[in-house]
């Protein structure tokens, strides 16, 4: 695998999403790279999705499946995974120094970029995304499987939580008043307005709705091509660029529990390069904190006006 990746050189955010794919240093792969390295013994393929059974109904051959809201988060508590808890979860997996290893999942990758920055926290080197994750795998026909993979231990060492990644209550306050800091927040802007607390089903609720003042509005959604793949490089830059947003200040992105934020901080960060860090916490920690600031338009209150 490692002289297929070796083919190209270019780097993160030198080329467009849909010809940087396949590079060594891209955080990106397609699915016919993927298709066609399956095999290598040197790529793990990790399927991250939110809807039960998916994974079990049809997955891509030799994905292992982490379920978000066990595997990589800490059960009892609201937290990632403890250090110990990742360490067996890479071990289960077979992830060895020199794996690569490539999430994808439902929903856009939402579940699947969170993977990728819990990863990230905790040192995993060479972790990529399948753009356009299940849904333009399963568009473009490529093959599903039902059976379980069998991988033998994985020998890699996790690192202790690189906090530089993950932002806390007390950095979106400070970033809310500084003008060093830039907030992103990437609901949609009936969420970001206050006009609904929650996308429709949501089961995470707040007492609270709108945003965290200074915030910039900057919906997820607005990054990905119709397909679910990332857009191209100058087209996202520009979209943010627009916004205000060009890397020169460190970031904060949120949303509501952590994981739209994940899918921009992936790009943000690792197709972008720009100084990001993800709030987890998002608006189900700030929307429900007694006494913090609130900008919201939309006059809503308790889910009336």
């Amino acid at each position: 695998m490692a002289a297929a990746l070796a083919l190209s050189v270019a780097v993160v955010g030198i080329a467009a999403s849909s010809h940087a794919q396949a590079n060594a240093n891209s955080p990106l792969v397609n699915g016919e790279w993927l298709e066609k390295n399956l095999n290598d013994p040197k790529v793990r393929v990790v399927e991250v999705s939110v809807e039960p059974g998916l994974f079990e109904r049809g997955h891509i051959p030799g994905a292992q499946n982490v379920v978000w809201h066990t595997d990589l988060v800490d059960t009892v508590k609201r937290d990632i995974a403890s250090k110990e808890k990742f360490q067996d979860l890479v071990k289960k997996l077979g992830i060895n120094q020199d794996t690569t290893v490539v999430l994808y999942g439902d929903n856009n990758n939402w579940f699947a970029a969170w993977g990728a920055w819990v990863f990230d926290v905790y040192g995993v080197k060479n972790v990529k995304l399948l753009d356009g994750g299940r849904k333009k795998w399963e568009a473009d026909k490529r093959p599903l499987d039902t059976r379980n993979a069998s991988v033998a231990s994985g020998t890699l060492v996790i690192a202790d939580a690189n906090q530089k990644l993950r932002a806390r209550l007390a950095d979106v306050r400070a970033a809310s008043d500084s003008k060093n800091v830039t907030l992103v927040d990437i609901r949609s802007a009936d969420e970001y307005s206050g006009k609904i607390f929650a996308p429709p089903g949501s089961q995470e609720l707040t007492v609270r709705a709108g945003h965290v003042p200074n915030a910039l509005n900057v919906p997820w959604g607005r990054a990905v091509a119709e397909d679910g793949t990332f857009k191209p490089v100058a087209d996202l830059k520009k979209l943010y660029a627009d916004a205000g947003i060009d890397g020169s200040k460190p970031i904060i992105v949120y949303c509501r529990i952590g994981e739209r934020s994940s899918h921009t901080w992936f790009l943000l960060s690792k197709i972008l390069g720009y100084d990001v860090k993800n709030y987890d916490g998002s608006w189900t920690e700030y929307g429900n904190s007694v006494g913090l600031p609130v900008v919201n338009v939309a006059g809503t209150v308790w889910g009336g006006k």
